[in-house]
C-alpha cells in the first residue's frame, strides 16, 4: 500500500479545514453585531427571537473571531510552505488570488471616486435638489476651504512615493540573498507608512470641514480614510514579513509572502497618486485654501 502522505500530483490537497467555516461565521456575527452597534449608538434597538441585541459586544465578538482565523489560517499557510507543500501549481493559485484580492479592491476605490466625480461635475443637477442645495451649483461648494494640497498632501505624496523605492530595495535585496538589504528596506518602508498614517491623522485633526453635513467632506474622507486604511493594513502586511525576515524565513526562491505584500503596497501607492491629483489638486482648484 503506498504511503497516506506520499503524492501522485503535483498540487497539495490539505486535511479538511475549519478556518472557512468559522472566517463565515465571524464575518456574519460582525455584520449583525455592526447593525446592533449602531443601533445601539443611536439609542435603538435591535431584536431577534425577542432578545434584545441593542450593544456593542456583538460585534466584538465577531470581530475577535475575524482576528483569531487570520492569525490561524496565515500562520497553516505558512507552516505549509516550510514543510514544502507549496508546489508550483498552489504558488501560482495563491498569486491569482492575491490579484483577484488586489482587483476586489481595485473595484472599491472605483465606487468612491464615482461617487466623488458624480458630485463634482455635476454639482447643479436639478434632478439632485439637495446636492444643489448643499453645493451652491459649484465645486467645491460654497463655503468651503480646502487643505493646501502643497502642504501636507505633498509630503506624503512623497512618503508613499519612498517607500514604494525601499520596498523594492528589500525586495531586490531577497533576490540576491542580502538579509541585511532584506531587513534594512522593510524597516524603512515600515517606519515610512507609519509616518504617513501619523501625517494624514493630524491632517484629518486639523481639516477645515467635517465628514456630516458635506458632501465634500463626505466624498474626500471616504476616498482618502478608505486608502487610509489600506496604508494601515499594508503597514501591518509588511511588519508582519519584517518579523518573518529576522526569523529567517524568505529565501530568494520562496518568499510570496512578502512578495504579495510588495504588491499590495505598491497598489496602494498608485491609488494614492490617483487621490492627491483628483481630489487634492484638481478637486479644490479654486476655493479657499485653510490657513495652517
Amino acid at each position: 500500500m503506498a504511503d497516506a502522505h506520499q503524492k501522485n500530483h503535483d498540487y497539495h490537497i490539505i486535511d479538511p479545514s475549519p478556518w472557512p467555516i468559522l472566517a463565515s461565521l465571524g464575518a456574519f456575527i460582525m455584520a449583525i453585531g455592526g447593525v446592533c452597534y449602531m443601533r445601539y449608538l443611536n439609542g435603538g434597538s435591535f431584536k431577534v427571537a425577542g432578545a434584545e441585541l441593542a450593544n456593542p459586544w456583538l460585534f466584538y465578538i465577531g470581530f475577535a473571531l475575524v482576528l483569531y482565523v487570520m492569525y490561524g489560517w496565515w500562520a497553516d499557510t505558512v507552516k505549509e510552505a516550510h514543510e514544502g507543500a507549496h508546489t508550483r501549481v498552489v504558488s501560482l493559485h495563491l498569486r491569482y488570488g492575491m490579484i483577484m484580492f488586489i482587483a476586489s479592491e481595485v473595484m472599491f476605490f472605483v465606487a468612491w471616486f464615482w461617487a466623488y466625480f458624480d458630485a463634482s461635475l455635476y454639482p447643479n443637477e436639478a434632478i439632485q435638489a439637495s446636492r444643489l442645495l448643499y453645493t451652491g451649483g459649484t465645486w467645491p461648494p460654497k463655503g468651503i476651504e480646502v487643505l493646501d494640497p502643497w502642504h501636507l498632501p505633498i509630503y506624503n505624496t512623497v512618503i508613499l512615493l519612498l517607500s514604494g523605492t525601499t520596498v523594492t530595495w528589500a525586495h531586490h535585496a531577497l533576490l540576491h540573498n542580502d538579509r541585511k538589504g532584506l531587513i534594512q528596506g522593510l524597516t524603512l518602508t515600515v517606519l515610512l507608512g507609519i509616518f504617513f498614517s501619523s501625517v494624514q491623522a493630524y491632517e484629518y485633526a486639523h481639516a477645515p470641514f467635517a465628514f456630516k453635513n458635506s458632501i465634500y467632506g463626505a466624498t474626500f474622507f471616504m476616498a482618502t480614510g478608505f486608502h487610509g486604511f489600506h496604508v494601515l493594513i499594508g503597514t501591518i502586511f509588511l511588519l508582519v514579513c519584517l518579523i518573518r525576515s529576522l526569523r529567517g524565513d524568505f529565501t530568494p526562491k520562496q518568499h510570496f509572502g512578502f512578495e504579495a505584500a510588495a504588491w499590495y503596497w505598491h497598489f496602494v501607492d498608485v491609488v494614492w497618486l490617483f487621490l492627491f491629483f483628483c481630489i487634492y489638486v484638481w478637486g479644490g482648484w479654486g476655493a479657499p485654501v485653510a490657513a495652517g
